[in-house]
């Protein structure tokens, strides 16, 4: 039996977390577990605060002992506990209990669920705000299969019972999300911070998966999180599924390579490959601790003041299909960039940029909003052991090859160019192909908007056919069969 509020009114105003609570326990077909490690048993609390909470909590508990947990739910190989993999194997343990114990013949219409949490609150030096991973197993329908939403959230208040209390509400609308909303993913979405602000929580990764998800793209949901202002970055990989930054980035060498992608180009590529060849040359910088990201700024993916999801998927494929690890930010200037990768470590870090890119973070307008103007800028883009891989451009009118050696700055900005080329944190990017310079994605964009012919050849194997065949940037032609 499927939950169904529809024609109830008052789901269109923002009920009390007490009658989140209240309206789940009184549904006498939801029933299931609540596991909380690390931060008290403040959703449980919850709903049973609000009453009536009999009928719909089949147990709560809190294997707070780091032995006890082991011996429920097994050990970790890296001896971690607020992690993904620990809140899965809590989300399989308790469903597989609870669908051991409750007999379905006795209750064919109830729809089990387990919400589980692994956190780490602020610690008592206050050095470490506290983060941890919170997540729903769930079924809409007796006899369907479950469904799962995970997310990992980062803490911003500054005190343990505040994080607590946060975390509590917090779990009260997903629970009360994954049942009601389930058919309107962006808005189960923003009513996770139902009676929370943004300055007292970050939700940077979230996956949808089951029944009731199979049409949800977690790299749409990954551009949501940006969109709404839950955090300011989140990261996807090649399969499509949402990775926490922090697990992928931590102590690990950083190339980040930023653009438009509409379409990824040969340009883009032959830039990727030739810089990540001069940076793993670098003095301690192992491939095997290397992370290649492709980053879109949220202003790319703006086009008349409004997010274009469409065109935003159509970008996210192609990279995809490539097997690139894609960043989506909120990091108009680059300095910001290199802050937020400064979080998770301390390694080797390369930006890799075309000359134009390089030329235009040399203007002062883009800096107005820091006390220390673009000085303050460029010490946060440099403090760190950063370089740029410049890669060159050919000049339409002269056919000259710009470089780092003859590009041009604004004349108040020339002793401060020098001032970082000549202290090697400028690199040109090595044997470039010139074969390929003419190419812009912008004009790629405007040929397949056009019908003209000759666009594939300019874009890396197999895109070409992927656009035909997926119709993708507007592509109206005829479809390609692949030998």
């Amino acid at each position: 039996m499927a939950v169904s509020l529809k024609g109830d009114k008052s789901i269109d105003m923002i009920p009390s977390t007490k009658d989140k609570a209240l309206r789940i326990n009184l549904n006498e077909h939801i029933y299931g577990t609540f596991a909380e490690i690390g931060a008290g048993q403040e959703t449980a609390r919850s709903f049973f605060r609000a009453g009536g909470a009999s009928g719909t909590i089949a147990k709560a508990m809190s294997a707070y002992d780091k032995d006890f947990s082991d011996a429920i739910y097994g050990i970790e190989d890296d001896r971690r506990y607020v992690t993904e993999k620990r809140l899965k194997k809590m989300l399989a343990h308790e469903t597989m209990l609870i669908e051991n114990r409750i007999v379905r013949e006795k209750h064919p219409d109830k729809m089990f669920f387990t919400y589980a949490n692994t956190v780490a609150t602020i610690d008592f030096a206050k050095k470490y705000m506290g983060h941890g991973w919170v997540g729903i197993r769930y079924q809409v329908d007796a006899k369907e299969d479950y469904n799962e939403i995970v997310l990992h959230i980062r803490f911003k208040e500054k005190d343990a019972k505040l994080q607590q209390e946060t975390l509590g509400k917090l779990g009260v609308n997903l629970i009360y999300g994954a049942f009601y909303k389930y058919d309107s993913p962006k808005k189960l979405l923003r009513y996770l911070y139902d009676h929370l602000d943004k300055d007292q929580l970050e939700i940077d990764t979230i996956n949808f998966s089951g029944p009731r998800f199979v049409t949800v793209d977690n790299r749409l949901m990954s551009l949501q999180l940006v969109k709404n202002g839950f955090t300011e970055a989140v990261m996807f990989g090649p399969d499509g599924n949402n990775i926490l930054p922090a697990s992928l980035l931590y102590k690990k060498n950083i190339l980040a390579l930023r653009g438009s992608f509409r379409p990824v180009t040969k340009v883009n590529m032959d830039m990727f490959q030739k810089s990540y060849e001069m940076f793993i040359q670098e003095n301690k910088v192992e491939e095997s601790k290397t992370e290649v990201i492709f980053e879109i700024t949220l202003s790319n993916l703006r086009a008349e003041g409004e997010i274009d999801e469409q065109d935003f998927m159509d970008r996210a494929r192609l990279l995809c299909s490539l097997g690139q690890t894609v960043m989506i930010s909120n990091f108009q200037e680059y300095y910001k960039l290199v802050e937020y990768f400064s979080r998770y470590t301390k390694y080797r870090m390369g930006l890799a940029m075309g000359v134009n890119n390089f030329v235009d973070i040399f203007d002062e307008k883009y800096y107005r909003n820091l006390s220390g103007g673009i000085l303050e800028a460029f010490g946060k883009l440099f403090f760190k052991d950063l370089k740029l891989y410049l890669y060159p451009m050919k000049s339409e009118e002269s056919g000259e090859l710009i470089t780092s050696a003859n590009l041009k700055v604004h004349p108040r900005m020339k002793e401060l160019y020098k001032f970082f080329k000549h202290n090697g944190k400028v690199l040109d990017i090595e044997n470039a192909d010139e074969s390929v310079m003419h190419i812009f994605s912008r004009k790629v964009l405007q040929m397949i908007e056009e019908q003209d012919e000759g666009w594939e050849e300019m874009l890396p194997d197999g895109i070409g056919v992927l656009i035909k065949n997926k119709k993708l940037f507007g592509f109206t032609g005829k479809e390609v069969v692949e030998r």
